[in-house]
């Protein structure tokens, strides 16, 4: 059924010079969301394939499911943040892989993302930055939307890029957590060898299959939430 439009009464001619001046300080104020600069927290070499690269593995696997019409490419070595990058550039996704230990990637991240938004002429406004990574409290392939600020839980990663990146009122900033399970054991050291062991193939699968699908709705989710 049709909505009815409200009636609006006419206004005064200094009515109507006042509200022809608000569109263009809204339009000014409130700018739409254009890209997305999606990164994922990881660790490089042997360390590559573990369960606290959880992101890397899925941010592959979002690339792979994503449309043929966005034309997403491939992953390939790009300069960010002044070093290599494992990047997929397309129009409307920018998809970074970590390049450094997880526990001092914050500085690397907030350089890339100020290169980004100059090197594209961007404000915060207009580029979503999610940051993906692992999370030990869910259950495997378990994929959550969180906010920027949210608690780090103990996370090294998540704690060095929220000492580099602080929460700034305009930019449209989120984390995407990917749950990888949590041996029956919680103390430091069985939790330190479980993260940092390979992932089996039967859990890979799971998390290709379930973190990538997981994060395309994330995004949506955002994009919606940022374009209100």
């Amino acid at each position: 059924m049709a909505q009815k439009k409200p009636i609006r009464q006419q206004p005064s001619d200094t009515a109507a010079k006042e509200e022809s001046a608000k569109p263009e300080i809204y339009a000014e104020n409130m700018a739409s969301l254009r890209r997305f600069l999606v990164v994922s927290l990881g660790n490089p070499g042997e360390y590559r394939d573990t369960f606290h690269s959880a992101g890397h593995l899925v941010l592959e696997s979002f690339q792979k499911k994503l449309p043929e019409d966005l034309g997403q490419p491939s992953f390939t070595s790009e300069r960010y943040g002044k070093k290599a990058v494992r990047a997929s550039a397309g129009s409307k996704y920018t998809l970074l892989q970590s390049p450094t230990l997880m526990n001092i990637t914050g500085p690397w991240l907030a350089r890339a993302y100020k290169d980004y938004l100059v090197d594209h002429g961007l404000n915060p406004e207009e580029v979503g930055l999610v940051l993906v990574h692992d999370d030990l409290e869910e259950e495997l392939g378990v994929v959550k939307v969180r906010q920027w600020k949210a608690s780090h839980r103990g996370h090294n990663g998540i704690k060095s890029v929220l000492a580099s990146l602080p929460p700034m009122p305009d930019a449209k900033w989120a984390r995407v957590s990917i749950g990888i399970g949590r041996p029956d054991d919680r103390d430091r050291i069985t939790v330190s060898d479980f993260v940092l062991s390979k992932i089996p193939r039967h859990a890979k699968g799971i998390l290709q299959d379930k973190g990538g699908s997981g994060l395309w709705e994330a995004l949506g989710k955002l994009e919606t939430k940022w374009n209100k």
